[in-house]
């Protein structure tokens, strides 16, 4: 059946094509065009809107190349399923281990962001080696990106450094900042990526003891003076694994030591855009000494390898391009290309709001199902969330887990000092959809009742 549609074409300076495919974008999100829905004629359309027949057709043709629609040859154009825009899903139990992002918001806008760069006028810079630092345009657009969703005002383009993901944005920041048989400070439960640099750079870490805000500073101080550490790296913001977030008054606690005792920070913010109401990043309360590292994986795409970080002088700064000289010459062109293109023409502030909107909807459903046993979280959108408990309970939990068809962070792959912060972490966006994650969760509720059952007959 044909449908009626008669959208409300937004105001705005972009072609009234384009507008016309945000608003058919938006009705589909919204539901009122349901998947499998015929639009209209082109003609027909055409004439109910009042304007060219060639804008609607450029407006179809542009919507089939986004994913959004399907032409048959005498059939018409038929809106597709929201499934059409996610990313395959894996065999074997249902994931609740990664951190990833619902796919659909930039799936759906990938093709039409690829038909975008054809018209660039500097699309075929692209072909050959970056800079060390990365393409201006793609630094102008990650300092924007800083700004807009992890409240660095002010980043400074021209200390900013284009990485293939914010994963080599720390390795940059821990090569430049510590050599073989330092010690780095950093929370005691974190993220896996950190051990991993650590261990291939053979550094030491040192685990730090948290509460509700994160690293308590007297746990810092007493280890910085310990140890002689002179490295400290943190999440301040959705703590990775526990979600936890730092008061301005904890930032400007840790800053006053890191100052005191001449700490150089490394600040991972990859998730300040779960968190619109978080304090300012320690790169604003402490710029000079603060290396911040960001990118855009856990929000447009993991695939895209763009990542950004920001040095705290021009002299780290060259310190940093001679590391990327030394390990990747430049920076790979295209993926941040395709993030550039989203930051700069507004398509990423939308495709941020969709993912934080699916985000809200997932966490609501984490808290229905698990209830109490989760720690609450510190944004009504955090990607993941955390059940703290031994580490032996949370072995068992994983295991129970696993045996049920759902698969959880490995208890041990945050752990740098046992016994301090142990839990479970959850993580919600990897699963393909609602159905899915609901499945896995009370996979998770399940292992749960049976560690309360199996603790309850050993008191007996």
């Amino acid at each position: 059946m044909v449908s009626a549609w008669a959208p409300q074409i937004p105001d705005g300076d972009g072609p009234l094509y384009e507008r016309l495919v945000a608003a058919l974008r938006a009705d589909v999100a919204s539901g009122a065009l349901a998947a499998g829905a015929r639009l209209p004629p082109q003609r027909d359309l055409a004439y109910r809107l009042g304007i060219g027949l060639g804008t609607v057709t450029r407006a179809y043709v542009e919507a089939e190349r986004a994913g959004l629609v399907s032409a048959h040859v005498g059939r018409g154009s038929f809106v597709n399923a929201p499934a059409d825009h996610r990313a395959p899903v894996r065999d074997g139990p249902i994931n609740l281990a990664q951190n990833i992002a619902p796919t659909g918001p930039a799936a759906s806008r990938l093709a039409e962001a690829l038909a975008r760069l054809r018209r660039r006028p500097d699309l075929l810079e692209h072909l050959a080696y970056a800079p060390a630092a990365g393409h201006e345009a793609q630094r102008r657009a990650g300092a924007r990106w800083l700004a807009r969703f992890g409240g660095y005002d002010g980043a400074t383009w021209s200390r900013l450094v284009c990485c293939n993901g914010a994963q080599q944005g720390l390795a940059l920041a821990m090569s430049v900042s510590a050599r073989a048989g330092d010690t780095v400070l950093c929370e005691a439960s974190t993220y896996n990526g950190v051990k991993a640099l650590a261990a291939h750079m053979s550094l030491r870490l040192k685990g730090l003891a948290l509460d509700d805000e994160g690293v308590r500073p007297d746990a810092l101080e007493a280890a910085a003076k310990a140890t002689g550490a002179r490295v400290l790296s943190l999440i301040p913001t959705l703590q990775n694994p526990t979600g936890r977030i730092m008061s301005l008054a904890r930032r400007e606690a840790i800053v006053a030591i890191a100052r005191r005792l001449d700490l150089t920070i490394i600040e991972d913010d990859i998730y300040g855009a779960y968190a619109p109401d978080a304090p300012p990043p320690l790169a604003l309360l402490a710029p000079e000494r603060t290396f911040h590292v960001s990118g855009v994986s856990k929000t447009l795409g993991p695939g895209l390898r763009a990542g950004f970080l920001v040095a705290p002088s021009q002299a780290a700064f060259e310190r940093v391009l001679d590391a990327v000289r030394a390990v990747t010459f430049a920076p790979s062109g295209f993926g941040g290309l395709v993030a550039t293109q989203w930051i700069e023409d507004g398509a990423a502030d939308q495709i941020v709001a969709e993912v934080r909107a699916e985000a809200t909807a997932r966490l609501s459903l984490a808290r229905e199902i698990l209830g109490a046993a989760i720690e609450a979280p510190r944004s009504d959108c955090a990607p993941h969330v955390w059940l703290p408990m031994s580490e032996l309970e949370a072995e068992r939990l994983s295991g129970r887990a696993l045996r049920g068809g759902a698969e959880v962070t490995p208890p041990d792959a945050p752990i740098v000092e046992p016994g301090l912060v142990t839990g479970v972490r959850v993580c919600l966006g990897a699963a393909p959809d609602l159905q899915t994650l609901r499945r896995g969760l009370e996979t998770v509720a399940g292992a749960l009742s049976s560690e309360v059952g199996e603790r309850s007959r050993a008191v007996i």
